[in-house]
């Protein structure tokens, strides 16, 4: 068993913007192992795929950005994930813009969403998966620029971004090393 959550906000008027990454790449691994967002439960649209005759679960929380960690909370506990069985996906402003960084464990650093994962959870040794956000030509508060949308001169960058991360994230699921996937991915 293996879970892969990525981080987002579920309304619509959120679908482009930066604060969804992780929704996005939840997508992109949904499409990699040919699964659907069918389900609702656990606070959270799942879609369930399998590789090598395991089941992988997809997630994307519909509780919004600050509040993630409910349903991963929720979801770990019913299909009884080990810390080394989640993968989190999701936005990070610390990471410039398109680059891709895997770490196996860490802070949630600017990152609310991830502090209320962390807080759930009780612990931080899970793999998260992050795609940089920082766009050192744009000038305004955190808060706005994480709920602004991707200009759509920088869609390409992070649709690619976004499947770099999914693929790392299947990559893990199918039981690659985690300095492996760092040293294909990250950068």
């Amino acid at each position: 068993m293996f879970l892969i959550v990525g981080l987002g906000n579920p309304e619509k008027k959120y679908e482009k913007t930066f604060h969804n990454m992780g929704f996005i790449a939840a997508g992109d691994c949904a499409e990699l192992l040919g699964a659907k967002f069918r389900k609702k439960e656990c606070e959270a649209s799942v879609a369930e795929g399998y590789l090598g005759g395991e089941k992988v679960i997809i997630a994307r929380p519909m509780t919004y950005m600050n509040a993630s960690g409910r349903a991963v909370k929720q979801l770990c506990a019913k299909y009884k994930v080990a810390p080394d069985e989640l993968v989190v996906l999701y936005d990070d402003y610390d990471l410039p813009k398109g680059h891709v960084r895997i770490r196996g464990s860490g802070s949630a650093g600017t990152h609310n969403g991830m502090r209320s994962v962390i807080a759930e959870l009780g612990f931080s040794d899970f793999t998260r998966v992050r795609v940089g956000i920082r766009d050192p030509e744009v000038e305004i508060p955190l808060i706005d620029y994480v709920l602004s949308e991707v200009r759509k001169e920088d869609y390409d960058l992070f649709a690619s971004a976004c499947r770099r991360a999914a693929e790392a994230a299947v990559s893990l699921a199918r039981g690659e090393a985690l300095d492996l996937v760092m040293g294909k991915y990250n950068g």
